[in-house]
């Protein structure tokens, strides 16, 4: 765990991991689960997750435990949960069982994954580069075979760009699919509960239990296929071309793409613009406890608190109306049967040495693509397919509201595809 630490220890300070290191599970050699006892909940017998097993990232509430919530100020000021997560509890009643809670950047306020007080998480499929937050754990657990799959949330791009940079198979779904009863909020408007595979179809195993098992899905939905070329143009030449192959296939699957711009070619404007939205809602949700407690914050995360803190109404409220404005636009453009592919980051993951600097233009740069989804209110997939550098880099597809399902089914399918066509 040296090199992780050394991403975010102080210099000449004493190391304040070595005593987390020693409260790790024996079998977390990735730095992956909260440094505490985990808990380790059989699922039920016989359920269509019987014999698989998932982690929760840490602002999952697990009956008798504390919710940690990647901070330790806000574990001594809560009380062990009283009932299990609805998220949790949906996965334990499919069978499936709980090997423990994994780490989080503080407050799920970040997408690096570099915990100031636990560590950063191992990324076995990117060494020396961050895993991306702030579902940072459970990326990490997923992708280096600890755990068959985990569960994160998703409020800025925290599933969709761990899993790119991870390697792994990650969905945010549509905004309000899936219940966050149990879970800290952070941005309501914008938070969601998403998932880690390593296979595509598992993910969509798991999306049947958390989406409500209503219906299979359908594969063959999809007649349109649309390429947010602007999006694109924000991606490294190399990530580009990575990424190229797979739109060609994509097309020779679906149909020729249309080239579209879902960002006007603006991509600060909407990235603020959910900026702003956020550091409103997110202060709602915490401003009072970070006043009463004054947390213990590592600098990026202090920085983005007192960041938000200054967003006032006057601010949010026009943002939220361009929001609505930009919402419809893209569900008309999309109507019932299209798709829209985009990059899910610029590039591959930042190296965990990257300066605060950098790593916080990159996240600006991120964000002008996640925004998307996350504005819209609609479910992305991220797909990790292409590799640049040795490391691991998504694809990522849009679907309507609400079909969830029919995106796990055409994802499962298309890579399905890849394999064989590697073969």
């Amino acid at each position: 765990m040296t090199d992780q630490h050394d991403a975010v220890r102080d210099e000449g300070a004493a190391d304040p991991f070595a005593a987390l290191d020693a409260g790790r599970p024996a079998w977390d050699a990735l730095g992956a689960f909260v440094p505490a006892p985990q808990p380790q909940i059989p699922g039920r017998e016989g359920g269509p997750l019987s014999g698989l097993r998932f982690a929760a990232k840490d602002i999952f509430d697990v009956a008798g435990y504390v919710t940690g919530c990647g901070n330790p100020d806000w574990a001594r000021t809560h009380a062990p949960a009283t009932a299990h997560a609805a998220a949790v509890q949906a996965l334990l009643d499919a069978g499936a069982e709980l090997a423990g809670k994994t780490i989080t950047d503080a407050l799920a306020y970040s997408l690096n994954g570099q915990n100031f007080h636990y560590g950063t998480p191992t990324n076995v499929n990117a060494p020396g580069r961050i895993p991306g937050g702030s579902s940072s754990g459970s990326a990490a657990a997923v992708a280096g075979g600890l755990v068959d799959f985990a569960l994160g949330s998703d409020t800025g791009g925290s599933v969709r760009v761990p899993a790119s940079y991870c390697g792994i198979f990650g969905l945010r779904p549509t905004h309000g699919r899936v219940s966050l009863e149990g879970v800290m909020p952070l941005s309501p408007s914008f938070d969601t509960v998403g998932w880690f595979a390593r296979e595509a179809g598992l993910l969509r195993r798991v999306g049947r239990v958390l989406l409500g098992g209503t219906r299979e899905g359908e594969a063959g939905r999809w007649r349109r296929l649309l390429v947010a070329e602007d999006a694109f143009a924000l991606a490294s030449p190399a990530a580009a071309a990575a990424l190229a192959p797979l739109v060609e296939r994509l097309e020779q699957r679906l149909t020729p793409a249309e080239k579209v711009e879902v960002i006007d070619n603006d991509p600060e404007t909407w990235m603020l613009c959910f900026r702003h939205i956020q550091a409103r809602e997110a202060i709602d949700s915490h401003g009072a406890w970070i006043e009463e407690v004054r947390p213990a914050f590592g600098p990026e995360t202090q920085e983005r608190f007192d960041w938000a803190a200054s967003i006032t109404e006057a601010v949010a409220a026009p943002a939220r109306e361009a929001r609505e404005v930009f919402a419809a636009r893209l569900t008309e453009t999309l109507g019932e049967d299209t798709l829209l592919c985009l990059p899910v980051a610029p590039g591959i993951a930042p190296l965990c040495e990257s300066t605060a600097e950098d790593l916080k233009a990159h996240r600006s740069a991120v964000l002008s693509l996640t925004a998307v989804a996350g504005l819209a209110r609609l479910p992305q997939i991220s797909m990790p397919l292409a590799r640049v550098e040795g490391c691991p880099l998504a694809l990522s597809l849009i679907a309507p509201s609400g079909a969830d399902e029919d995106l796990l089914a055409f994802a499962e399918a298309f890579c399905a595809a890849e394999e064989r066509q590697d073969l």
